[in-house]
């Protein structure tokens, strides 16, 4: 047998060292989770901060123009001569625009989530998903000047009475721009079906489509309508797109070969200096931007309650 060179003892200077590392590491140790904690706290304090600015700022808003006025009115011309503060108008833009995003991402969406998950290589799929991944980075900005400078001429030439502002050229943009957030989030959910279930199904003597369509897609459900509907919240959010391509003409109407005004693009006209600091017309864009937020987040505790919901749970 190999006899073991017994350990060199530590001297003092090398205990003492030892000793003030473990206490580093301890005091280090105690400081991570305050440091955790003050991060989220700063986020929690901003969203309270944020979200009071816009309740006492509406709230000034309303102690000038009549709720019921902003509620049920037809018309929004905050720039005339007597002004009206009908929030109808730019509410329907608002969904014209993100009902053509919806019709536009929703089947291209959830095509590449089942091909990806279902049908496409190991190749394929590490070229396809970060290929998504650089169209959901592409600023908004861009996608305004495309929707504006080809897109709307390209739709011209198919449909002569498309003015050069309209609801198709910012809503199709707007559903490129939201088709990543539906196929990765999809393709998510879909992976996560346990394989077990393909294979029954298959031993059953399905297809692959019919496994993808009849068995994957529905048990992945919740996850996909969760996509979805965030998505959606993101698409009514959605600011320069509809600026730049959209227009700036409130109508309540639902023609959407015509100029339109969305939520986000009052404010984006009214932020831009065409009211000065205090008047009714600043305050609005406030109640308008606390409408927004209202639609968003009820939008997000869709989405939580149906994933929840809907949510089936795998052994």
């Amino acid at each position: 047998m190999v006899s073991q060179k017994p350990s060199t003892p530590l001297n003092v200077q090398q205990l003492i060292a030892q000793q003030q590392k473990k206490r580093r590491l301890r005091r280090l140790e105690k400081g991570v989770p305050a440091l955790l904690f003050i991060a989220a706290l700063i986020s929690v304090l901003t969203t309270i901060g944020i979200i009071g600015t816009l309740i006492f700022e509406t709230i000034e808003f309303f102690s000038r123009v009549s709720i019921v006025e902003y509620v049920t009115a037809r018309e929004w011309l905050p720039f005339a001569g007597e002004p009206v503060y009908g929030i109808l108008p730019l509410v329907v833009g608002t969904l014209k625009v993100t009902a053509i995003a919806l019709v536009v991402a929703l089947p291209l969406g959830l095509a590449v989530a089942l091909y990806l998950s279902e049908f496409a290589s190991d190749r394929v799929r590490t070229i396809v998903k970060p290929v998504l991944e650089v169209l959901a980075g592409i600023p908004t900005i861009v996608y305004g000047f495309f929707a504006l400078t080809f897109v709307t001429p390209l739709l011209q030439q198919i449909v002569p009475q498309i003015q050069i502002f309209n609801a198709i050229s910012p809503g199709i943009m707007i559903g490129i721009m939201i088709l990543p957030t539906i196929a990765s989030l999809s393709e998510d959910a879909l992976s996560s079906v346990p394989k077990s279930l393909r294979e029954g199904a298959f031993g059953l003597g399905a297809t692959k489509l019919e496994v993808a369509m009849k068995v994957v897609l529905p048990a992945a459900l919740s996850g996909v309508v969760a996509s979805v509907v965030l998505a959606i919240s993101r698409a009514i959010g959605e600011t320069m797109i509809v600026s730049l391509a959209g227009g700036s003409t409130p109508l309540l109407n639902f023609d959407v070969a015509q100029s339109i005004q969305t939520m986000t693009a009052y404010i984006v006209q009214v932020s831009t200096g065409d009211a000065g600091y205090g008047t009714t017309i600043y305050y609005s864009i406030y109640a308008v931007g606390f409408t927004l937020f209202l639609f968003t987040f009820g939008m997000n505790i869709l989405a939580r309650w149906i994933s929840k919901r809907f949510r089936e749970a795998y052994e």
